[in-house]
């Protein structure tokens, strides 16, 4: 239980409170780290042909912050297959992160 609590709706932090300097997060994905390191906080985007991975990529990425961060993750699926989004839904669920992860889906 924490023992500070903010409002929703709340003035934004003032110039001085913002933090400048930005911290890499480590995702788990050597590869990723590498070539594209991400930033804490920050949003990404998987662009890219059907079937050429950017789901199990995700996926991967949803479950390593969950798992080794204790992080939550949002997972918007525009244009994804019924199929597919209901397929990671189930992964999810079974390797118990499902918990961590907020899924929208949309055509």
């Amino acid at each position: 239980e924490t023992e500070e609590h903010w409002p929703i709706h709340r003035p934004p932090p003032s110039f001085e409170e913002q933090e400048t300097t930005t911290q890499m997060l480590e995702t788990g994905l050597k590869v990723i780290d590498l070539i594209t390191p991400f930033t804490k906080g920050g949003k990404i985007g998987a662009y890219g042909g059907a079937g050429v991975g950017k789901t199990v990529i995700i996926m991967e990425l949803i479950r390593n912050i969950a798992t080794e961060h204790g992080g939550f993750s949002v997972f918007s699926g525009i244009g994804e297959r019924s199929r597919e989004g209901n397929d990671l839904w189930n992964e999810m669920k079974a390797s118990g992160v499902i918990d961590k992860t907020v899924m929208v889906f949309g055509q």
